[in-house]
């Protein structure tokens, strides 16, 4: 076979002396990759992964009253709160209340609790039994030692100790809630869903790749270099979480976006390398053919992958754990998927093009072996024709000529009723309500958030929890114990707040705090009134009087308060760099200042369209039944940012590849109006392949139970079909259309001739990877 050499601007770009290098040596790279990412995990599982800290939580008013309590030994402890009823033949809430309960044998049952529990080490306290206001539920509290994001590890060993007094006393009814249960209990959930979400996830990506390139093999590259790239970022998220700790969410964001991008990024590298396959007629072999798609849609990956992980980077300016883990988790994944991408993926490549090479030639010889043997001419056959279907481009092509035809015809009418359709999106954005989800928001799937209600009913006061902590002098003391009297007795008066109250004082007497409870629940009105009646009228009219005191107010209310206030302090200048990023990356990958700022001005009009669309499905109820969730009425504090970011990141790819697209035939001579159209048309079908996979990824996480997941699963997968299906298909070529060559200001794109060496297809446009 006839093997040439490809040459043209982008020979010495690290795109192509990758794959170049990689499509000479393929079985060394396809086992330096495999190597890679067995050593990623096994460092991973060596060094184990670094769970954040309650430290690492805090924030505002809150954060400064856990530390300053952390400070006396005073904070707060994780408690578990087990509840005695007579037993009627049920373990529900209406049911388990309904009989009376005898009181000599709930006594022996708090006394045999008691005893097991305070011989458990992790223990530091089993608190008297209360009884509820209607007598039949005793309830026993019991504190854990140490740090309280721990405490979920420990439950176990007291739900055992539960269980083993359940079956002493039969005739009773003991169910056990708290903190620490509801968080395992979250936890379980999570990977249950986790796993339903690659059921889905990864048959219809196959499906969807299948239809794409009509081979089960070609079909399975891209899915298993993204799984292999998911498998080495979350053996280096455990690596990178002694640098910054991980939530929780560190795997949940590395399975959603790497799963994305990974094979977006590959599926953009093969369809490239099928496209040149085909247009060469079977003159190039399969090396040159990855170097031209190195040299293309290569450098686009890169491009667009250094895109999302600079748009990410931006969530650490939000000085917030849970936004670093998920952004080192995105921008690991991300690094992994471009590696794979320029290494595995053209050995692979090769491997397979060698592969249908030769098999081309063993039908070829044994055509024409038969065709001897009847007296006939050999017929003349292309070198390393495969005989794979080539994805449908022309019924494909017709597609999107007729989609495309609106934005050719009318631009100007095309881009202003897509802009104005995307606005519409945007009005509910006006009512836009953010609260970070409370526990009360978790699914009652989970047997201790049954019990956590039935608990907020018997026993009101234990709803909510103000914890206020005051710091001064230790000759203080007296002046403080006073101060925090008379706040007890203004509260005393006020209907917002119920039950007695507790101080404490440490063992310096420099720090003492005083707990409050209010019957209602932390995500009501009057909890959120109760917390302002503290903290702008009482604190100020007692402790506030003490000269050098500082003092705030803790608890769950306080946190879920303080939280979206902290964001939303930081938006602004997360906001602002994000756009600034963006438009200089773009600005970088097409010399244009004027895509730079259309890229900007269409991922914010995508990103806003997708988050009013948001606010119009989950603040109200009508869509709860269609989705399986309980709307609260508003949008968790992280989605709004988190989709920001990802998106801009996301839609490079998009703006990306489809521009360069243009780009290469402007350069190639192509008038600006026919560059356009016949760019988003050849990769129309890619784009929308790629979208197709990522909001399958995204709607998968719609299944999830935990309201903020489903959230963020819904708006990024509405704002990807948004993005790929109006913004890419009608505003961007109608804009486009309509700028004409203003589009590259101020660079002219002038054609770059190959140099006469280079035996490359005359239709084949010289592309500029500069």
């Amino acid at each position: 076979m006839k093997s040439l050499t490809v040459h043209s601007l982008a020979v010495h770009s690290v795109t192509v002396r990758m794959a170049r290098s990689s499509a000479r040596h393929p079985w060394r790279a396809i086992v330096g990759w495999l190597v890679f990412v067995a050593l990623c995990l096994a460092v991973g599982g060596a060094v184990g992964m670094n769970s954040a800290r309650t430290a690492d939580y805090r924030v505002g008013e809150a954060g400064r009253a856990e530390a300053m309590a952390a400070e006396g030994d005073l904070a707060r402890r994780s408690t578990e709160q087990v509840l005695i009823s007579a037993r009627a033949g049920s373990l529900d809430a209406s049911s388990a209340s309904a009989g009376s309960l005898d009181a000599s044998a709930a006594q022996a049952a708090v006394r045999d609790l008691t005893a097991r529990m305070e011989r458990l080490p992790k223990v530091a306290e089993v608190a008297a039994p209360v009884r509820s206001a209607d007598g039949r539920i005793l309830m026993v509290e019991v504190a854990l030692k140490g740090e309280e994001r721990d405490a979920k590890d420990k439950v176990d060993a007291l739900t055992a100790q539960t269980r083993a007094v359940q079956r002493a006393h039969p005739e009773l009814l003991l169910q056990e809630t708290g903190s620490p249960s509801i968080s395992k209990g979250v936890d379980e959930q999570r990977g249950d869903d986790l796993a339903l979400s690659e059921k889905i996830t990864l048959p219809v990506t196959l499906l969807t790749l299948l239809l794409v390139f009509g081979s089960l093999t070609m079909a399975a590259v891209p899915l298993l270099l993204a799984l292999s790239s998911i498998a080495a970022a979350v053996g280096l998220s455990m690596a990178a979480s002694h640098v910054t700790p991980d939530t929780g969410v560190g795997t949940n964001v590395i399975l959603m976006i790497g799963l994305a991008v990974g094979v977006d990024y590959t599926l953009f590298y093969l369809k490239r390398e099928r496209e040149e396959r085909a247009r060469s007629g079977g003159l190039l072999s399969p090396e040159a053919l990855v170097e031209l798609a190195a040299a293309t849609s290569g450098r686009a990956v890169v491009v667009s992958g250094f895109a999302v992980v600079a748009s990410t980077a931006t969530l650490y300016l939000a000085s917030d754990v849970v936004f670093s883990s998920l952004a080192t988790g995105t921008v690991l994944v991300v690094l992994v998927a471009m590696a794979s991408s320029l290494t595995a993926l053209p050995a692979l490549l090769t491997v397979l093009g060698r592969r249908a090479e030769r098999r081309a030639e063993r039908r070829a010889e044994r055509a024409a072996e038969r065709r001897a043997a009847r007296g006939k001419p050999a017929r003349r056959t292309r070198d390393g024709e495969s005989g794979e279907r080539g994805g449908g481009e022309s019924g494909g092509s017709r597609v999107w000529t007729a989609l495309l035809r609106p934005a050719a015809r009318h631009p100007l009418a095309t881009l202003g009723v897509s802009v104005l359709a995307l606005l519409a999106l945007v009005v509910p954005l006006a009512g836009l309500h953010i609260t970070e989800m409370s526990r009360d928001t978790h699914s009652r799937e989970i047997p201790a958030m049954r019990v956590y209600d039935r608990l907020n009913a018997a026993f009101p006061q234990q709803r909510v929890t103000h914890q206020v902590v005051v710091r001064a002098d230790a000759a203080q003391t007296g002046q403080v114990g006073d101060a925090l009297d008379r706040l007890a007795q203004l509260t005393d008066s006020d209907r917002l707040f119920t039950g007695t109250t507790r101080l404490r004082t440490s063992a310096d007497h420099r720090i003492s705090t005083l707990e409050l409870h209010v019957p209602y629940l932390g995500d009501s009105d009057q909890a959120r009134d109760s917390l302002d009646h503290l903290r702008h009228d009482y604190l100020p009219a007692t402790v506030g009087r003490i000269t050098g005191a500082e003092y705030g107010v803790s608890g769950d209310v306080a946190r879920y308060t303080d939280y979206p206030a902290h964001q939303n302090a930081k938006l602004p200048l997360v906001l602002g760099a994000l756009l600034l990023v963006t438009f200089l990356m773009t600005v970088y990958a097409f010399r244009s200042v004027v895509l730079g700022l259309l890229g900007v001005a269409l991922n914010l009009l995508s990103a806003a369209a997708a988050l009013g669309l948001l606010v119009l499905v989950f603040q109200h109820t009508w869509a709860e039944g269609l989705l399986d969730f309980r709307s609260t009425g508003s949008i968790g504090s992280r989605v709004p940012l988190f989709l920001f970011v990802i998106l801009f990141g996301l839609s490079m790819d998009y703006q990306v590849f489809v521009v360069s697209r243009i780009r290469e035939a402007v350069l190639a001579g192509t008038p600006t109006r026919e560059a356009v159209l016949d760019g988003v048309r050849r990769s129309a079908s890619v784009v929308t392949s790629a979208a197709v996979v990522m909001t399958t990824v995204f709607v998968s996480f719609v299944f999830l139970h935990i309201i903020e997941m489903k959230q963020i699963g819904f708006v990024l997968a509405a704002a990807v079909l948004l993005d790929a299906f109006v913004v890419r298909i009608l505003i961007l070529p109608s804009a486009m259309l309509l700028l004409g060559e203003r589009s590259w200001w101020p660079s002219r794109p002038v054609r770059e001739a190959a140099p006469a060496q280079t035996p490359v297809p005359p239709d084949r446009p010289v592309v500029d990877v500069r």
